[in-house]
């Protein structure tokens, strides 16, 4: 994304060639497009400074055209009359103002090099002395005027008025600096300058974004094809009585890649891409949002045709209150009012196509999803196994591989992972190669990469041995009743080493992406993950409080079998509790209901808590073989996990040797997910 260089704009311009130049008006520097007010307001300041300059000038001309004279006693002024070393004086009143023939040392001063030629005295009142007839006789000139001419009417003004001039020239230059920002600024500046913030257009061998450098969501790719068509060509669709979709909406999860999708959209057509984050709309001061969502879209038309991309659109698009709003609440829906505004002005010829981006679609105003405005709602979604194969092979352009790595065995280790999280694994793994000295990324990379990002750094926490034989058990707990148990994910991996705040972990991933769960498998994953405290319950007597996220994770599933997806008998096919956890009364349920959902949860649970139980009980050799293998090893794959507990790999598929796999900790219905339990 290109950078911003001017940070009162809020959006970047991309692709942005051969735009033609602004008329300027001479009678307002330049200013251009402010109304016939703003270039007077601008030249009247100009002038009032000039006036401030030159008021300030005349006034130290003034100061600086009289001269420093030195202050000596009146008997020391007498004995140079006498001595005949006066030139001439003036007089005003008792003062005498006068001019040495030959410098003097100044009188009362050590230093001799101080000396005077102007001087002044003041002549006492009791003096009885005929120092003017001395004076005569020793031919000094004498005349009764001041020294220093009285200032001019003028300059008396302007001195007197000076303090209020700087007031009033320093208020008003607040009050126009303060307009702008709420007003967004004018497109020139006039001859105080510097207030334009056109785009700035990104030199045109920059390299841009097209299709080619977007993998994995090819579905899309083939929602947007009409989009760039229609830039490419609009007068087809002009002549058929046909429009563009005004906008499109992307939803997905962060890291889906909506942001690429949009820049792709606009490389590929080659037209101007203007895009910014909604928040960056957003000021305390009310109406600024709203008047920079018009400089904005006034931009994108003088270059259309065009796309406009507005990111995170949910922070100004969330459904309007009926109730009074202040403050930022307010600001907020004038600048969702401006952008409805502006999206219902446009003809559909003008060209200009809005894309944006939201992983909250349904928080937004209805307003907005319309019909007229956005058209479209395209749901990006994370990559299948063949999406991810793809986005790692965009991602690996650059960086050199081993002979041995495989692309799909690496995504078959990374479901549920989203564009970004591959660009991220290829970028730690080249980090660690670079490490260790490698010349080439290998497979042992990869495979650190993947357990940092996805158990967290090692720890190098050194654990009593009665702390880590529970800590063994408790992971051969999860890993056994994964392998046990019908229709589990398989084991990938154990390690009782510490990873950032697990002394241990245990993952396991679904031989392929799963898009829905039944009942059976959910079960299997409470069971799973109720493992650990299973085995330290039947081995030690005691449950510690390493099993906080496993209850977590089972509370999570449990509660969502019974408040969402229908698989309770007594609650029946209800949807009782919200699907991002909020307050379940928003959903109209009553007590009684919840109470029952609370109860049915508690019963699959303490089911799926018995079967583990059980299930280890008639299998405690293997736990026993497995617990051993992992104090010794600290560390196994899925090879050796399922070697050290005598249990048969069921699959007829390969087993992923060496890299932890995890996925998603909730249960909802997605792409991929697998478990990962501590």
């Amino acid at each position: 994304m290109p950078p911003r260089d001017e940070p009162d704009r809020p959006w970047r311009a991309e692709g942005v060639k051969n735009r033609p130049e602004k008329k300027t008006d001479k009678a307002d520097g330049g200013g251009g497009g402010g109304g016939g007010f703003r270039p007077s307001r601008n030249m009247m300041i100009f002038w009032l400074l000039l006036l401030l300059v030159f008021a300030l000038s005349y006034t130290s001309m003034n100061i600086a055209g009289q001269k420093e004279r030195a202050d000596i006693p009146y008997t020391a002024f007498t004995q140079q009359v006498s001595a005949g070393n006066v030139k001439d004086v003036y007089t005003k009143g008792l003062e005498i103002q006068g001019k040495l023939k030959q410098a003097q040392q100044v009188p009362g001063q050590d230093d001799k090099k101080k000396t005077y030629t102007d001087f002044k005295t003041l002549r006492p009142e009791f003096a009885n002395d005929n120092i003017y007839g001395e004076m005569v006789s020793k031919g000094v000139v004498v005349e009764a005027k001041p020294v220093t001419e009285s200032r001019g009417l003028l300059a008396n003004l302007l001195l007197s008025l000076l303090p209020t001039l700087l007031f009033v020239g320093l208020w008003i230059g607040a009050m126009i600096w303060i307009q702008r920002r709420m007003t967004g600024g004018g497109r020139g500046g006039g001859m105080l300058g510097g207030f334009g913030r056109s785009p700035k257009p990104v030199t045109p061998d920059e390299k841009r974004a097209t299709f080619a450098d977007v993998a994995g969501i090819d579905e899309v790719e083939a929602e947007l094809e009409d989009v760039v068509d229609f830039l490419r060509d609009p007068d087809k669709y002009r002549r058929m009585g046909a429009r563009a979709p005004r906008g499109v909406l992307l939803t997905g999860s962060p890291g889906t890649g909506k942001t690429l999708l949009a820049r792709a959209v606009a490389g590929e057509a080659d037209v101007p891409f203007y895009s910014a984050a909604a928040s960056e709309f957003i000021e305390m001061v009310v109406g600024v949002g709203a008047a920079r969502v018009r400089e904005l879209f006034t931009e994108a038309r003088k270059t259309a045709p065009s796309i406009i991309f507005i990111d995170e659109i949910d922070t100004i698009g969330r459904t309007r209150s009926s109730s009074a709003s202040m403050g930022g609440h307010d600001e907020r829906e004038q600048t969702l009012n401006q952008i409805l505004t502006e999206m219902d002005g446009f003809s559909g010829s003008e060209g200009v196509v809005v894309i944006a981006a939201t992983n909250r679609p349904d928080i937004l105003d209805p307003a907005l999803l319309r019909p007229g405005r956005f058209d479209r709602q395209i749901t990006v979604s994370p990559p299948d196994l063949d999406g991810r194969v793809e986005i790692l092979k965009v991602h690996v352009r650059d960086v050199p591989l081993a002979p041995e790595v495989d692309l799909t065995e690496l995504a078959k280790m990374t479901p549920g992972m989203t564009g970004a999280e591959l660009a991220n694994l290829v970028n730690e793994a080249a980090l660690m190669a670079v490490k260790r000295g490698h010349t080439a990324t290998d497979n042992a990379d990869f495979h650190t990469a993947l357990e940092k990002i996805q158990l967290g750094t090692r720890r190098s926490l050194v654990m009593p041995e009665e702390e880590r034989r529970r800590t063994s058990f408790h992971e051969s707990g999860h890993a056994l009743l994964g392998m046990l148990y019908p229709g589990a994910d398989p084991v990938r991996k154990i390690t009782i080493v510490p990873h950032g705040r697990a002394l241990g972990v245990t993952v396991s991933t679904p031989e392929s992406d799963r898009y829905a769960y039944d009942e059976k498998y959910l079960r299997g994953r409470i069971i799973g993950a109720l493992g650990g405290m299973a085995a330290e319950e039947l081995v030690f007597g005691v449950i510690t409080t390493g099993a906080e996220s496993d209850l977590q994770q089972v509370t999570q599933i449990a509660r969502g079998m019974v408040g969402r997806w229908g698989m309770s008998v007594r609650i029946g096919p209800l949807s009782v509790l919200p699907p991002d956890g909020g307050d379940p009364m928003g959903q109209y349920a009553s007590q009684g209901t919840l109470d029952a959902v609370d109860e049915e949860a508690r019963r699959i649970v303490d089911e799926c808590y018995q079967e583990a139980l059980r299930t280890l009980s008639d299998n405690h050799d293997k736990l026993d073989a497995l617990a051993t293998a992992l104090l010794e090893a600290e560390t196994l794959d899925e090879v050796g996990a399922y070697a050290a507990a005598g249990v048969p790999r069921s699959s007829g598929q390969p087993a992923l040797t060496g890299g932890p796999t995890t996925s998603e900790n909730g249960s909802g219905a997605g792409t991929g997910s697998g478990t990962t339990t501590t």
